[in-house]
């Protein structure tokens, strides 16, 4: 980002030095803010986005300790504000900017400065802020693409929360892309330089649970035969991912909060407790009203884990993002198979936004790969493109002994769809109905 459209907010308790630094910068910035109050910071940057923020070390004449400078700072970052930070000293705090510098700050100025001297360092700041933008970007989790506004949504909400160690449950249906969510947070953290360990929650089986996740000592029991540190503690330091939370026993959830609570973990066949640093993100497909229910998940444990909640949207909810989808899956596969990039006929394109796609993205993912394999030219037509039966149709025995009307209606959509290939308009004439019914009934079944 250049100069000229950047927005800055001057935070000291000098008025001169306010007046000083808005004439300065005023024909040089997009926006400049000036505020004496350091307590009117976290209303200022709720209402509004900043790209550097000028922080002073002290706002109270008798006291030089740098203090409040470091809580502000500690603010904006705990707030997920991505401003570039620079700090505000005398000559005698040299130490403690240097300091601020290793707590997150971006870059220093000392009182008085020259004129040029703070413009080069704002300007500075903003070009290491666009050098390290990339890896804060939530894209930079491959397959993790959209426009669609509920995605655009989750990258605004990744982009707050990331910075901070909240902790985030991620919800959504079974392929809609839980997981990169997940990655997407951790790569524009403060951990992304540290481990990013996923656990199978829902795979865990209560003897190997405690195990798994917190280790154990050689001889706790028959296969024990070394030492084995846990999940907790190959995570420590960065991010523990535990997919598919909501198939825990409800013996398991107690042991996990009672180590989220106590910040360790005790390996099985010791007594030592040892202290882990995690930030958690969870995953599970069920609903989160029914993740409420006592009687299936503690309420003491969901409230802990579900600091932010991010829902993925299915596919058959943001049709319009499914060609930018397809074209990055053929291009992944196309590198993979050495086969030149295709590109899709607007036929195919057709019937893939046509298809409700009941294993969201991953269906997707899973139709190109085979698309880019048998197609025998390098643009995808839409006979290449064959959706899986697995995903999509009903179990028979389970589809012949329903008698629930809506059952039975949502079954024979299926089937008809599944047969023409996802062509909704054949689908539509088979079933006696208009294109617009047709739609009507798949937004009625949440197909």
């Amino acid at each position: 980002m250049n100069l000229r459209s950047a927005s800055v907010l001057v935070l000291d308790d000098d008025p001169d030095i306010l007046t000083a630094v808005r004439l300065l910068l005023r024909p040089q910035v997009r926006e400049v803010v000036v505020e004496r109050r350091p307590e009117a910071l976290p209303t200022l940057l709720a209402a509004r986005a900043f790209d550097v923020i000028l922080l002073d070390m002290n706002y109270h004449s008798a006291v030089n300790t740098g203090n409040e400078g470091f809580f502000w700072l500690r603010r904006i970052k705990e707030s997920g504000s991505q401003a570039a930070v620079i700090m505000i000293t005398a000559y005698a705090d040299i130490e403690l900017a240097v300091r601020a510098l290793k707590e997150g700050a971006a870059d220093f100025v000392v009182k008085p400065w020259h004129n040029d001297k703070l413009l080069q360092t704002i300007g500075d700041a903003l070009r290491k802020d666009d050098a390290a933008a990339p890896a804060a970007r939530p894209n930079a989790a491959p397959g993790l693409l959209g426009a669609a506004p509920a995605m655009q949504h989750i990258f605004r909400t990744i982009e707050k929360v990331a910075p901070t160690d909240a902790n985030v449950l991620v919800l959504g249906e079974n392929g809609t892309g839980k997981d990169l969510v997940a990655q997407a947070v951790h790569r524009a953290s403060r951990r992304a330089a540290g481990p990013f360990v996923k656990v199978d929650a829902g795979a865990l089986t209560e003897s190997l649970f405690e195990s798994e996740l917190f280790g154990h000592k050689k001889g706790a029991f028959t296969d024990a035969r070394e030492d084995r540190a846990g999940r907790f503690e190959a995570a420590n330091g960065g991010t523990l991912f535990l997919d598919e939370i909501g198939n825990l026993g409800l013996g398991q959830q107690a042991k996990l909060l009672t180590a989220l609570q106590n910040r360790q973990v005790t390996r099985l066949g010791s007594n030592q407790p040892i202290p882990v640093d995690i930030r958690l993100i969870c995953a599970t497909n069920v609903p989160l009203a029914e993740l409420a229910d006592e009687r299936r998940f503690r309420k003491d444990l969901l409230y802990r884990i579900n600091t932010v909640e991010l829902l993925v949207p299915p596919l058959r909810s943001r049709p319009a993002d499914i060609g930018q989808l397809a074209r990055h899956f053929a291009a992944q596969y196309a590198a993979k198979y050495h086969r030149p990039e295709p590109t899709l006929s607007p036929a195919a394109l057709r019937k893939l936004e046509q298809y409700p796609f009941p294993g969201n993205v991953r269906e997707l993912q899973y139709t190109i790969e085979r698309a880019v394999i048998m197609a025998e030219t390098p643009v995808l037509q839409a006979e290449d493109l064959l959706f899986s039966q697995l995903a999509s149709a009903p179990n028979a025995a389970e589809a012949s002994s329903s008698l629930n009307l809506n059952e039975v209606e949502k079954s024979t959509i299926l089937r008809v769809i599944e047969k023409h290939g996802g062509n909704i308009t054949r689908a539509a004439q088979e079933l006696g109905l208009t294109r617009t019914a047709l739609y009507r009934r798949l937004n009625k079944h949440a197909l």
